[in-house]
């Protein structure tokens, strides 16, 4: 399996607003956006730094990954997200050597991202997502 980078690092948070102030006015990082993601129910909001981004994440629903997430570990950090190329490809080679994955097939995330994920337990206790951008009309 080939990886481009560190896509980004998702952070959970009770209060996104308050979250996103102190990222913007004590660590000086430029705020880029923010989306809900119905699937997901999640409310995102993300901070570039370097050649990656800090993924804030909100819950917004009781039931959804991140809430859970919250209630059972508190607020931190929820995953770690490298950029592939070609996310098919990768399921279907890590299907093949065994690995568990929460999601076999991709499915979109925040900024339009083709995404899955690794469970935990195959990871030393690291939730993985991987992450495919959409190509831009220059890149054909």
């Amino acid at each position: 399996m080939k990886t481009l980078k560190i896509d980004h690092i998702g952070i959970a948070v009770e209060n996104i607003e308050k979250a996103m102030k102190f990222y913007a006015d004590t660590l000086g990082l430029k705020f880029e956006g923010e989306e809900v993601v119905g699937e997901q129910k999640v409310k995102t909001a993300f901070f570039p730094t370097g050649d990656t981004e800090i993924e804030l994440l909100e819950a917004t629903d009781p039931e959804s990954p991140i809430a859970k997430f919250i209630e059972k570990k508190g607020e931190g950090v929820h995953h770690i997200a490298w950029q592939v190329g070609d996310l098919d490809a990768v399921l279907k080679e890590l299907e093949g050597k065994g690995v568990r994955l929460i999601t076999p097939k991709p499915r979109l995330g925040a900024g339009g991202k083709r995404v899955a994920f690794i469970h935990p337990e195959g990871t030393f206790g690291v939730l993985v997502e991987l992450t495919e951008r959409k190509k831009t009309r220059s890149e054909g």
